[in-house]
């Protein structure tokens, strides 16, 4: 099988995701999850016309030509609103978020007003509806507020609180098996032996896949042999995983048995090897319902083919319509590169910000994709197409920028 493009290799695999069933959660547990359905205002916010400011509630008309000095009919203060109407040459104090009394069509904000016993002294004039939030500012019942496939961070939470949902419709976490595979491999934490290394990839594997919204089942490592890598396949479909990445194994070596023990699972090939530096030795398939995704061995290829496509999968999954967006943006090159060959490059590259223009991108000098250091001094990827000629320093790129947590 030859290879296929980056671009081709993320529409087959996007194209094999229809998204996971839904599920009803309270709104103060819905953090990350996705909107299985959009959401709708139960009610208008604010409910009734509101004062913006602490003050008097005022007839304009009344305090066109200060100074004037109007009578205190009562007060209005958020959850006990004044229950009568303003009066011609009457004020009702008033409170930020309180309902604005019949009759009253502006606010006097206190600064600007003196009180005396049962009077107020009111200096400067005040326009009609200044600092008045009238009933419906922010939104009415039955607007449209939030759409099927949105993240529900803490913005959208109180959106959806507010306009009176006290229960939302979520995508379920989709299931991600991940299975680690070679004899070289020990986990964290465990003594490796003289020919052995610590297996990195599960670690950052997981961690991006429950950042883009799924569930991990964490299948351990296999053994380079049929027995104990169709253990884990068969492992992974017992735990009704939607999706298996198995990270290592895929290439093609004697020792590389991956494909080979997915093939006599039933696996249906999508496509195997993409034209991509980092991360050749793709594989995408699936197994019945179970989609695959075989990532390479090597650390930074693993995590960059995560990015690519693992992410993208699982977004998919959840129904998020820009599962696909591309996530690239321009920059600038701070050094020269030479002429690319024939497959799609991710350099790791520091960034230096330019005021009021595009970042500069400079790529490190070494781009070996075992060295994690590397990558994690990264602040974003080069993304070079095939074929793309001889570049200097300043010519423009583009590139994958990595979102810190701080």
């Amino acid at each position: 099988m030859s290879l296929i493009s980056v671009e081709e290799a993320l529409r087959r695999v996007l194209a094999s995701a229809a998204p996971v069933e839904a599920e009803d959660l309270p709104v103060h547990a819905a953090a990350g999850r996705t909107l299985a359905a959009g959401v709708a205002a139960l009610r208008t916010q604010p409910p009734f016309a509101a004062s913006a400011m602490d003050g008097y509630a005022v007839r304009a008309a009344d305090v066109a030509a200060p100074p004037v000095t109007l009578r205190l009919a009562g007060a209005s203060i958020a959850g006990r609103g004044f229950r009568g109407a303003v009066g011609p040459g009457e004020a009702v104090r008033i409170f930020t978020g309180a309902p604005l009394p019949g009759g009253a069509d502006a606010i006097v904000v206190q600064e600007n007003a003196e009180a005396a016993g049962d009077a107020v002294v009111v200096r400067e004039p005040a326009a009609p509806e200044k600092f008045v939030r009238p009933s419906g500012l922010d939104f009415t019942a039955g607007t449209a507020l939030l759409a099927a496939g949105q993240r529900l961070d803490a913005r959208r939470l109180a959106l959806a609180a507010a306009a009176g949902h006290a229960r939302l419709s979520v995508r379920r976490k989709p299931r991600v098996a991940i299975l680690a595979t070679g004899d070289e491999l020990v986990r964290p934490g465990e003594e490796a032996g003289p020919d052995q290394i610590v297996a990195s990839n599960p670690v950052a594997l997981a961690a991006l896949v429950e950042q883009a919204g799924g569930e991990v089942v964490d299948l351990g490592i296999a053994r380079d042999t049929f027995a104990d890598l169709e253990r884990g396949i068969e492992a992974a479909r017992a735990s009704r995983a939607d999706l298996l990445v198995t990270l290592g194994g895929a290439s093609v070596g004697e020792h590389d048995l991956v494909q080979s023990a997915l093939a006599r699972q039933g696996m249906s090939l999508s496509f195997w090897r993409v034209a991509l530096r980092p991360g050749k030795p793709l594989l995408h398939g699936r197994i019945g319902s179970m989609l695959l995704l075989g990532l390479p061995g090597n650390p930074v290829s693993s995590i960059v083919c995560g990015l690519l496509f693992a992410v993208p999968l699982v977004r998919a999954l959840l129904g998020d319509p820009r599962a696909g967006a591309d996530p690239l943006e321009p920059a600038v090159l701070g050094a020269d590169l030479p002429a690319n060959d024939a497959r799609q490059d991710y350099l790791r590259a520091w960034l230096d910000p330019r005021p009021h223009d595009l970042p500069r991108a400079t790529a490190y000098p070494k781009q070996d994709s075992s060295m994690l250091s590397v990558l994690a001094q990264s602040q974003a990827l080069i993304v070079r197409t095939p074929h793309a000629p001889a570049a200097r320093a300043g010519d423009p790129c583009r590139i994958l920028r990595f979102h810190p947590l701080a």
